[in-house]
């Protein structure tokens, strides 16, 4: 938290208390020659405080989490800081972002490029620059994501096994959902934590699908952690007492065919329950997909048509 009585300079420029500013960081050229830059915006009380990252577009076709942070700047809840500061970054992966792709150029996951390379592929360019000049600013962070492609991910904050920083933000947030899980590798969440600053990770709605419920959860959800860290004068109280699970599980299709779900995102469900239904496109022969065991469902699959092994329901349980 010392942080803000610190110098805060974000490419050269300083920012002082009770100032607002955009800050543009260039990482790269496309082949046109055109920049591609991150557009930084900082906003800071004229009081000290925690300075919180809020940041969307990791994967650029993850548009739910670029409209959230887009909203939350538009309504000017972050003019409104008693104490503190934020470091807003709408969209990330800007070349994922104009290309409708989860990914950087060469396939490239930003989210598996962490801490980055100064002079290695355009998504490493990007975790780099984000490790090098904004997480020494930060104390904690929010990261918001969706469901990959044709996923839909019902509103949940994942967070750092054992982080009780992070257990607290998280529990804050107050999501439907909470997740206690272990890092993965080179993930924003694991280069954050290795820096002693906790970043929790929103899951709400599908890529390439604006989903009013899971964003109005999501800035519900900012404003709850703002406010619990003395950001902000008040927020909207939890609808529901949050579900934490310990663990997860993917139900895969056992056959290739048409596919329809009977039960959704949100639905508890019982072990041999049935789920869905995988039907040949020739009304020869369909077969139930059931519940591998009993707990919530997190996540499921909206594509109409699957293959066999393709992950069609996550399920969240407790241990």
């Amino acid at each position: 938290m010392a942080k803000t009585a610190k110098k805060f300079q974000i490419n050269g420029k300083e920012v002082a208390r009770g100032q607002n500013e955009v800050i543009r960081l260039n990482v790269a050229r496309l082949p046109s020659g055109t920049v591609i830059s991150l557009r930084i915006l900082v906003y800071r009380s004229k009081l000290p405080g925690p300075t919180a990252l809020i940041m969307g577009g990791v994967h650029g076709d993850e548009i739910n989490g670029v409209e959230i942070v887009r909203r939350a700047i538009k309504s000017k809840m972050f003019e409104q800081l008693k104490v503190g500061s934020v470091i807003a970054i709408p969209l990330l992966n800007v070349y994922g972002f104009i290309n409708f792709s989860r990914d950087a150029s060469e396939g490239k996951d930003v989210n598996r490029s962490f801490p980055g390379n100064a002079k290695g592929s355009l998504a490493s360019r990007v975790a780099h620059t984000v490790t090098k000049n904004i997480l020494p600013l930060i104390d904690f962070g929010l990261d918001f994501h969706t469901g990959g492609s044709s996923r839909y991910n019902f509103p949940q904050v994942r967070y750092t096994k054992g982080d009780t920083a992070a257990k607290e933000i998280a529990h804050a947030f107050a999501a439907p959902y909470l997740i206690s899980k272990t890092n993965t590798t080179n993930t924003l969440r694991k280069q954050a934590h290795s820096m002693g600053k906790p970043i929790v990770v929103y899951e709400g709605g599908e890529s390439l699908r604006f989903d009013g419920f899971a964003i109005a959860r999501a800035l519900a959800g900012l404003q709850r952690v703002l406010h619990r860290k003395g950001m902000l004068d008040a927020a909207p109280k939890p609808t529901s007492q949050p579900i934490t699970f310990q663990k997860t599980t993917w139900v895969r299709a056992d056959r290739s065919g048409i596919f329809e779900w009977l039960q959704e995102s949100g639905c508890k469900v019982s072990i041999g329950e049935k789920l869905g239904i995988i039907r040949d496109p020739y009304g020869e022969s369909e077969v139930y997909v059931k519940a591998s065991r009993t707990g919530y469902i997190i996540g499921h699959n909206n594509a109409p048509v699957v293959s066999q092994g393709d992950a069609l329901f996550h399920i969240g349980y407790q241990l």
